[in-house]
């Protein structure tokens, strides 16, 4: 009896551990299928990681490329403005060259207006002194915008460069002109370099000037020492200067009164020269006596 209560026992444990054993094996189906559904998450999770990191990457290689494009761009708009530079500045000296054209045009026709008058003198034994002029008046124009330097190897004595414009000019024959010369202590032996013929040009050209406007008064030539330069001012009680022309009346072929003689071309020169003498011509704006002043500079020797 024993005997088959033990068989029926080891029965009854062999059933229950069958049970447990498939109880385990269905767990752990369940368990690998759990953890292949996981890996199946991890492997979608890492695809999308992957994704996410090729989109990143294709981002920056686009935000890359948008700031070389924008450096592009930049580099397009600044050529673009030194085009545009470049075009101002030709159009600058395509106006300089219209400019300059014009000028050599108006020479032409002066020059032949000057030798004609010339032809036309020629034939009269009084007319020397006409001559003369005219060819002044010839030279005058090829100094007229000229930047060329002029030697200064010579010491100038103020009174002899004074007397030689003072007879260029003929100021002294001018109908209803009080003409006059002072020369200040300190500058009759002033030391100073210059060419003196071009000297005299520019205080003939400055006579001629005045005793033009001034149909009845004074002209006077004041020489003097002042702030390291030799002066030579030419003073008249002529019609004068506005202010507001100080510097246009230097431009060549300007004439602030068109019923007056002349080309518009005798202080230019008068400046040209100057300056190319290592001085300046200019009028004095301060001046408040009738008329008007121009003073022509030239530096004293050091």
């Amino acid at each position: 009896m024993w005997y088959g209560i033990l068989i029926l026992a080891i029965v009854v444990l062999f059933v229950a551990l069958l049970a447990e054993i498939r109880s385990s094996n269905k767990k752990t189906d369940e368990t690998n299928n759990l953890l292949s559904d996981y890996q199946k998450r991890v492997d979608e999770q890492q695809k999308l990681l992957d994704d996410y990191r090729a989109l990143e990457k294709n981002f920056d290689n686009v935000g890359e490329g948008y700031e070389q494009a924008l450096l592009a761009f930049d580099k397009m708009e600044e050529e673009k403005q030194k085009m545009l530079e470049t075009s101002s500045q030709l159009e600058q000296e395509v106006q300089k060259m219209k400019g300059a054209y014009h000028a050599v045009q108006q020479n032409y026709e002066i020059v032949d207006q000057l030798v004609k008058q010339a032809e036309a003198e020629a034939g009269k034994s009084e007319t020397d002194a006409k001559l003369i002029g005219i060819i002044r008046k010839l030279q005058d124009l090829s100094e007229l915008g000229s930047q060329a330097p002029i030697n200064v190897g010579k010491r100038g004595v103020p009174r002899q460069i004074a007397d030689e414009a003072v007879a260029q000019s003929g100021i002294l024959s001018a109908k209803y002109v009080r003409f006059g010369i002072m020369v200040a202590d300190d500058a009759a032996d002033a030391e100073f370099y210059t060419t003196p013929a071009k000297a005299s040009r520019v205080i003939a050209l400055l006579l001629e000037n005045s005793a033009k406007f001034t149909t009845d008064g004074k002209v006077t030539l004041f020489i003097s020492v002042a702030d390291g330069n030799i002066s030579f001012a030419v003073e008249d009680s002529g019609m004068g200067v506005p202010a507001e022309e100080a510097e246009h009346v230097f431009e060549p072929y300007f004439k602030l009164n068109s019923y007056f003689d002349g080309y518009g071309v005798g202080l230019s020169v008068a400046r040209s020269i100057a300056r190319r003498l290592g001085g300046d011509v200019v009028l004095d704006t301060t001046y408040s006596e009738p008329g008007a002043r121009f003073v022509f500079t030239l530096p004293l020797a050091k």
